[in-house]
């Protein structure tokens, strides 16, 4: 009995688990590394972030499916519209992660250059010269990401902008054609209809005659 209410039990777990979402995963994690005031007993944050992505990171995984075909069923389930809703919102978010991801590289290689030469100036001058280096490097540094920053902005946002506007425009000539379709729909059915009730009354008529 013991070992069919632990199967029971491994089975409901296994359930549970494969029916999480992202949300709950990354909530999850989240609540470990930042709990609540009322905790009295809390570890290092070191340690919470080692515990929380040791038990969450793979998890990932099988949350991220849960939550695609989740997302998938409820586009199924409802409208076009709400398909071109859910494409739209994804392609504006793939442009803001990639233009983050581009920012992130940019910053990470210009980090490694401002490093690299400033310790070639460092090792081939000294005193007021390295200062003066070191100052003119920081400052083409800032001036480099701050350009660097401006042009993916501007990318992203015009990228966005521009899925924004397509997907409005789909959206719209999407609507017209529903319209023009059931407009079409509703014009065959009067026409039948009213082709129904001429032929009855000519029928009646003919009848009457006889």
């Amino acid at each position: 009995m013991a070992d069919q209410t632990n199967g029971v039990t491994l089975n409901e777990n296994q359930r549970i688990r494969k029916e999480e979402t992202l949300y709950d995963v990354l909530h999850r994690s989240v609540s470990m590394i930042l709990p609540d005031a009322s905790s009295t007993e809390s570890a290092p944050l070191l340690q919470r972030i080692k515990i929380s992505v040791s038990e969450n990171g793979p998890r990932l995984g099988e949350a991220s499916r849960n939550t695609g075909q989740t997302l998938l069923r409820w586009t199924r389930r409802g409208s076009p519209l709400r398909a071109l809703l859910v494409i739209s919102l994804g392609s504006v978010a793939f442009l803001a992660l990639t233009g983050l991801l581009t920012f992130m590289l940019i910053f990470l290689v210009a980090t490694v250059n401002a490093i690299i030469v400033s310790l070639l100036i460092s090792l081939a001058a000294a005193g007021g010269f390295l200062f003066f280096s070191l100052a003119c490097v920081t400052a083409i540094y800032i001036g480099a990401m701050s350009i660097a920053a401006l042009v993916i902005s501007i990318a992203t946002i015009s990228a966005i902008f521009a899925a924004m506007i397509a997907a409005g425009w789909v959206g719209f000539f999407w609507v017209i054609w529903l319209g023009t379709r059931k407009s079409v729909g509703f014009a065959k059915q009067s026409l039948s209809k009213t082709g129904s009730v001429i032929s009855a009354y000519s029928f009646a008529q003919h009848a009457r005659i006889d």
